[in-house]
């Protein structure tokens, strides 16, 4: 749809103003004189002129007929000619000829003489003709108000009511109505705000939309992690209840309550630290410390603090890179993480004597890497959910199972902030295949 600046449009309707009157007036004029020509109206007058004269000689010297119906209609007939009208009276004022007593209350009286013969009033003529100047300026103001008035219209039309309907849209916008439709307007500064406030409720719908998701997703937070901490807290109070009532009163007892104490800590302190990097990246969205740093010593890192739980259940895990330069800029500290929450979870979820496989190649301005285990793999569900917060594809949050379900969910995150991403698949062959990229520094 075409467009009209604000600025033409007020040019062409003070022009649109300007002009009718002057139809208007023009309008008038034919209708007067039979002529569109106003550099004519001068040779006009002078030919009226001519003719008025002609006429009054021919009422002077036709005294004697002034009763005379062929001669009144002769007087008539020039009378019409010239747009006037003229009245007879005799010496006593009486009427002896009247062309038109009706016209004649309309039009204004511009001559009036006597005919006087031998020292004898005979009787009075008096002449009628258009108040031409009143006509004209009658024309002119009809004009001037109409023009106004379609002006009005107009003006109306395509800014004032837009505008009354943007702000209707507005105040139903602050109400939370996001789908109120947005008036559209010829007027190109009005088309222009009303795309600027689309794309504000567009926003402002976005923001309010992930303003409500974080309020589900930290009320759901909140829930969990209090499930998860009161299991290990709660049975790391009976057991330490336990050694300080004294039933745990041989040696090899009161090792196996230190154990778990031990363990149960180390569930707390693993929770804890999943839980301030996931608030870390998450919501504090702090600038990341970044350092050129080679993806195959993250890799190396992150393997070697996991062997210890691999040799644990007899699992091997293999790093084959290519000689190729693997540089990335990045947070160190974040991406090991990433990386070793990927890890853990393979190790947690291969059986013992497995094995994991990394693997990590150049690809075009990226750094790829794969780990993949042989494990069972991921369901149809999980595959659906495996990075969500908090889920660890279990209906009980049975914390022998797996750890507080932020491991993925941190890793993915993590890569995201490096400008990469992390996707998880099942492996053709059997077992858990996670992917990930992340530019090249």
């Amino acid at each position: 749809m075409k467009t009209l600046r604000i600025r033409k449009f007020t040019l062409l309707s003070l022009l649109f103003i300007l002009t009718v009157p002057w139809v208007f007036f023009v309008a008038a004029h034919y209708l007067q004189t039979g002529t569109l020509s106003l550099g004519s109206n001068r040779l006009h007058n002078e030919t009226l002129q001519e003719e008025f004269n002609r006429m009054i000689g021919f009422i002077e010297t036709n005294s004697s007929n002034w009763g005379s119906v062929a001669w009144q209609n002769q007087l008539q007939a020039q009378l019409q000619n010239m747009n006037r009208d003229a009245l007879i009276l005799d010496a006593s004022d009486g009427i002896i000829y009247n062309s038109d007593p009706k016209r004649q209350q309309a039009l204004s009286r511009t001559e009036q003489f006597s005919i006087i013969e031998n020292g004898q009033l005979l009787g009075r003529i008096v002449i009628y003709e258009p108040n031409t100047s009143i006509i004209s300026m009658l024309a002119i103001i009809t004009g001037l108000l109409l023009g106004f008035f379609i002006v009005g219209v107009e003006m109306r039309r395509f800014i004032l009511k837009p505008l009354g309907r943007m702000s209707s849209a507005a105040r139903q916008v602050a109400a939370g109505d996001w789908e109120v439709p947005l008036p559209s307007s010829r007027i190109t500064e009005i088309a222009e705000v009303r795309d600027a406030f689309k794309v504000m409720v567009e926003g402002v719908k976005e923001a309010n939309q992930k303003q409500r998701k974080l309020e589900e997703e930290r009320r759901f937070v909140i829930a969990a992690v209090a499930h998860d901490l009161r299991t290990p807290l709660f049975a790391l109070r009976g057991y330490l209840d336990g050694i300080a009532q004294g039933i745990a009163q041989t040696p090899d007892k009161l090792a196996k309550y230190v154990a778990v104490c031990r363990e149960k800590s180390a569930q707390l302190d693993r929770l804890v630290e999943d839980l301030f990097t996931f608030t870390k990246v998450e919501y504090l969205e702090e600038e990341l410390n970044r350092s050129t740093v080679d993806l195959r010593s993250i890799l190396q890192n992150a393997i070697d603090s996991l062997q210890p739980l691999a040799e644990k259940k007899q699992i091997s895990v293999k790093l084959n890179h290519t000689a190729e330069d693997m540089r990335v800029s990045g947070d160190p500290h974040l991406l090991e993480r990433a990386i070793s929450n990927l890890l853990d979870n393979a190790v947690r979820h291969t059986p013992s004597e497995g094995q994991i496989f990394v693997q990590c190649s150049k690809g075009e301005h990226q750094a790829k890497f794969t780990i993949k285990d042989t494990g069972p793999g991921f369901s149809a569900e999980e595959l659906g959910r495996i990075f969500d917060p908090l889920y660890r594809g279990e209906a009980s949050r049975n914390r022998s199972t797996g750890g507080a379900g932020l491991g993925l969910t941190i890793s993915q995150r993590i890569i995201r902030q490096h400008g990469g991403e992390l996707t998880a698949r099942n492996h053709p062959d059997g077992g858990a295949l996670l992917e990930g990229w992340i530019p090249l520094g």
